[in-house]
């Protein structure tokens, strides 16, 4: 990627659109964002406020889209934003903000900050001010397929323990089927049984599907990052495959960023609609549900909860899916106090996860879990993003909390509740 900050201060200015100027311009600096954002809650650092990490572009837009800014910088009396601003900011921008869009549920006057946020990277990014591990995964990304190095080799691999375990071959390269799964490089890596839990649950619910050896990555680093013209690219991949196969749907796994970013920034990414339509698996498997396709037997009487994906739920607006599936296997699912679209962020999407030296302050952000946890006293927790799964396995591991909390893939329960087929 090619970084030179007077391009980036450049690409930063053009993201300044109508619906950016709009949200400045309306901003009443009430603070209530800042109460909704655990970084901010966990830490009581006011320059974690979420609309402060904007600043630069604020100014920029003061600057150069308003009159008094205009007379403000001719007069001498509005500095410019320099390349101190963005070394200055760049911690707030991606240490500090998962994209996870709590802030914008609270804001009175309806400022989208996540759309913000997302607008800033791409300058950030493009004038060289983004992690280190950020621009190392949007490399491989761009280069071998996957922003942790997955291989259709290295697939190809897991598919052989799937198939061995299930006993029957998984699709791969199928023209004219239904569905084109797509999975996050974590759940190849770290959660293979997803794979395995899909095969058996598509195999008793006779689902027609596939998976494409041009384009099974599900996760888009170049959203994360803030790369519009990598996000583009990856988009793509799973375009062009989806097509080249005549599949009439592509599956979002178990992946927050994933589903936003194939499912609602897609199209806009590579200028047009796609020949298929973009359902995330836990739709498909409600549809499948309620159609008497998928059947679940034996409900368990474990005390569990359910944690809600910030892209999925809050952002993606798939709410009601993943708590019919669950109360389907589940008779002691509680809700915690703040769910659904109000549910805290686990503290590592928006690539933060990826950011090494955002480690320290994410877990300890990640308190606000912990305590959401603790208030239930469940020892099992149920979510359906991969990312989430690791973070929360990762925090509740650190906190070495008095009662070990399980976490579990929503998918991966529902496949160990089928019932089994006739014969």
């Amino acid at each position: 990627m090619n970084e030179d900050f007077d391009q980036g201060l450049e690409v930063l200015n053009g993201q300044i659109d109508a619906r950016v100027s709009s949200y400045f311009s309306s901003c009443v600096h009430c603070g209530l964002c800042a109460e909704a954002c655990l970084f901010y809650t966990e830490t009581g650092d006011p320059k974690y406020t979420p609309i402060y990490k904007l600043e630069p572009m604020r100014r920029l837009w003061f600057q150069r889209h308003t009159l008094r800014g205009k007379v403000a910088k001719r007069l001498g009396l509005s500095k410019e934003v320099t390349r101190q601003d963005f070394a200055d900011w760049e911690e707030l921008v991606y240490d500090s903000c998962t994209m996870c869009g709590r802030c914008s549920m609270v804001c009175p006057v309806g400022n989208d900050i996540v759309y913000m946020i997302r607008r800033e990277r791409e300058g950030f990014s493009k004038a060289g001010y983004a992690p280190e591990g950020m621009k190392a995964a949007t490399h491989r990304a761009l280069t071998i397929g996957s922003p942790m190095g997955v291989t259709l080799k290295t697939l190809r691999a897991v598919l052989v323990h799937v198939e061995k375990s299930v006993g029957r071959p998984v699709p791969i390269d199928l023209k004219g089927v239904d569905y084109m799964a797509l999975f996050s490089s974590m759940e190849i890596v770290n959660f293979p049984e997803y794979i395995e839990s899909l095969s058996r649950i598509f195999d008793a619910a006779g689902v027609s599907w596939t998976i494409s050896s041009e384009a099974f990555e599900a996760t888009n680093s170049g959203i994360q990052i803030g790369n519009r013209e990598a996000a583009a690219e990856l988009v793509g991949r799973v375009v062009n495959a989806a097509e080249k196969l005549g599949v009439k749907y592509v599956i979002s796994p178990e992946c927050g960023h994933a589903y936003m970013a194939i499912r609602w920034e897609g199209p806009n990414l590579i200028g047009r609609q796609y020949g298929f339509e973009v359902v995330h698996i836990l739709e498909l498997l409600d549809q499948l549900r309620s159609s008497g396709r998928l059947k679940l037997k034996d409900k368990t009487d474990t005390p569990l909860t359910l944690h809600d994906p910030c892209q999925i739920v809050r952002r993606g607006g798939v709410i009601d899916q993943p708590r019919n599936l669950l109360n389907e296997v589940a008779s002691r699912f509680v809700e915690m106090k703040d769910h659904g679209d109000m549910n805290w962020c686990c503290g590592g999407g928006g690539g933060v996860s990826a950011n090494d030296r955002a480690e320290p302050l994410r877990l300890k952000v990640f308190q606000r879990k912990k305590r959401q946890i603790e208030e239930l006293g469940v020892d099992t927790m149920v979510t359906m993003c991969a990312n989430c799964r690791i973070i929360l396995e990762e925090g509740l591991e650190h906190y070495e909390m008095d009662t070990e909390v399980k976490m579990k893939s929503l998918t991966d329960m529902l496949a160990e509740h089928l019932e089994p087929s006739p014969g």
